[in-house]
């Protein structure tokens, strides 16, 4: 637990991070991460696909202060929605409401994800919202409930680990959700902190989506819980095209490529850019075997 909190505290501390991104993405971030261009990405997906594996690219950052960056991020994310198409890839985008402005602006950010969306449904491709901490968790639902009036090809990701997350599930039915355990560092009073409380909860809220028909991705390294939804989803007689199964790019391989093998969709979360520590920090939070990553990325130096 100590080891997690070092982490998670690493990844919002702007002292370290302002040095490590002068030092590029070291101590094993280039493991997990797709390079820094949207070409670098596209060409990772195209890899990914050919093995049978779809894929979610999402460029990092998050926690914008201006108006510009915002934009500038929007725009950024339409680029990448035409990358997508251009290079005819089997990918979703994935993006954080605070690159495109929530702190900034709620209708700054509001206009921001219309303009995305818009694009994504001319070219047919699905937008997934990541969910941050939990200070910007009624935001990004209201958010995104104010979206589904326009736009369909839009869903977001609910944490496992928060108490309130079976009734979100509730609200929510009938939108494609990403489930995760969650990886942010909160508090008693909003999350469970036990790990063996945090995968009863994250059960039961995927049984709980499967259940009442929505399109469920269950992203997960722990193959204990793959192989529970597997049984549960044969049990209730659940189709295969009502689930997947989500990863990380670099983490699991075999696992991912195995799942596909067994006739499940598996889809990689790709990474990239050059505002990697955050996301590379609460990867290393996340799991203890994760830091070895960070050892042959410096040993590697």
């Amino acid at each position: 637990m100590i080891t997690r909190h070092f982490f998670l505290f690493l990844s919002q501390n702007n002292f370290i991070k302002t040095r490590a991104m002068k030092w590029g993405p070291k101590f094993g971030a280039k493991s997990v991460i797709a390079g820094e261009t949207i070409e670098e990405a596209m060409e990772t997906v195209k890899s990914l696909n050919e093995k049978g594996l779809v894929a979610t690219v999402d460029h990092l950052g998050e926690f914008v202060y201006t108006r510009e960056e915002a934009i500038d991020s929007a725009n950024y994310c339409v680029k990448t929605l035409e990358a997508i198409a251009t290079h005819k890839v089997s990918c979703h985008l994935s993006l954080k409401l605070t690159q495109l402005g929530l702190d900034v602006n709620r209708h700054l950010c509001r206009d921001n994800m219309m303009k995305i969306l818009k694009k994504a449904e001319e070219l047919g491709i699905f937008v997934r919202i990541d969910m941050e901490d939990y200070s910007h968790l009624d935001a990004t639902l209201d958010l995104l409930h104010e979206l589904r009036q326009h736009f369909n090809n839009v869903g977001t990701a609910i944490q496992g680990y928060l108490h309130r997350a079976e009734k979100d599930i509730r609200d929510l039915k009938g939108v494609n959700l990403r489930l995760i355990k969650g990886a942010y560092k909160e508090s008693p009073e909003v999350a469970y902190q036990k790990q063996e409380e945090v995968d009863r909860n994250y059960l039961k809220i995927i049984k709980a989506h499967l259940l009442n028909g929505s399109y469920t991705a269950i992203a997960t390294h722990d193959h204990r819980i793959i192989e529970d939804v597997i049984t549960y989803t044969k049990e209730q007689g659940i189709e295969k095209t009502q689930f997947e199964f989500q990863m990380l790019y670099g983490f699991r391989q075999d696992l991912q490529l195995k799942i596909v093998e067994d006739g499940y969709k598996m889809r990689v979360y790709v990474p990239f850019g050059i505002d990697w520590y955050g996301y590379f920090m609460r990867r290393l939070a996340e799991r203890p075997q994760n830091i070895t990553f960070a050892l042959r990325g410096l040993l590697s130096k």
